[in-house]
C-alpha cells in the first residue's frame, strides 16, 4: 500500500465515481425476447463485471429466477420494462443475499406494484426513487473508503518493509469486509422481520 498509494486510492475512488444505473427511460418501450434482454443487460451493466468474460445475465439465470418466483413469467415469451427493473434489482442483490432472501424482498413488489392498472405506485417509480437515492450515497461512501484506506495505511508501523505493504493492504481489505459483514447481517435481520420471510414460514410449519 505504501507503493503508489495515492495512485491506488485515486483509482479506487475514480471507479466508484463512474458507478451508474440503468435509467427507466433507457429501457426499450417494447417487450423483449430473452436474447434481447440478455443483450440489453450486458450492454448496460458490463462496466460492473469483474472480468471481461463474465456474463451479466444468462438465459439459465433468468429461467431460474422465474422458477424461484423472483420474477413473474414472461407473456408470450416476452419480457416487459418491469421485468428489466426486477432483473436489475436481482443483479445487485444476488452477490450478497440468498435466493430466498431476494424472493422475500421482491414478493411485495411483484404482488402490489408489477403491471398495475390502477393509481397504485408502479415499479418504475419505486425503482427510479431508490436508484437516485443510491447514487446520492456515492460521495459519502467514497469519503468512508478513503478514511479506511488511511487507517490501514497507518497500521503495522513496526513491520519489516517487505511485509508492511501486504499487511496494510490486508488490513484495508479486512476493514472493507467487516463493513460488508455488519451491513449484510443487518439486512438479513430486516428481511427476517418481513411478512414473507422464509424464516417465519419455517417456524410456522
Amino acid at each position: 500500500m505504501t507503493i503508489d498509494k495515492n495512485d491506488l486510492l485515486n483509482s479506487i475512488l475514480s471507479s466508484l465515481s463512474r458507478i451508474d444505473y440503468i435509467k427507466p427511460e433507457e429501457i426499450p418501450g417494447i417487450d423483449l425476447y430473452m436474447d434481447q434482454v440478455t443483450t440489453f443487460m450486458e450492454s448496460k451493466l458490463k462496466s460492473s463485471k469483474r472480468y471481461p468474460e463474465d456474463k451479466v445475465l444468462t438465459k439459465t439465470m433468468i429461467n431460474n429466477y422465474a422458477k424461484n418466483d423472483l420474477l413473474p413469467p414472461p407473456v408470450k415469451k416476452k419480457y416487459s420494462k418491469e421485468h428489466i427493473l426486477l432483473l436489475t434489482f436481482i443483479y445487485y442483490f444476488k452477490n450478497i443475499l440468498s435466493i430466498s432472501d431476494i424472493q422475500t424482498l421482491l414478493k411485495p413488489l411483484t404482488e402490489k406494484h408489477f403491471d398495475v392498472d390502477d393509481d397504485s405506485m408502479d415499479l418504475t417509480e419505486i425503482y427510479d426513487e431508490i436508484m437516485k437515492l443510491e447514487m446520492g450515497q456515492i460521495e459519502p461512501i467514497m469519503k468512508d473508503i478513503a478514511k479506511r484506506f488511511h487507517i490501514a495505511e497507518e497500521s503495522f508501523p513496526n513491520a519489516e518493509e517487505e511485509q508492511k505493504e501486504f499487511l496494510q493492504n490486508f488490513t484495508f481489505i479486512c476493514l472493507l469486509c467487516f463493513d460488508v459483514y455488519v451491513k449484510k447481517m443487518l439486512v438479513e435481520k430486516l428481511i427476517d422481520q418481513m411478512p414473507h420471510s422464509g424464516k417465519k414460514d419455517k417456524k410456522s410449519k
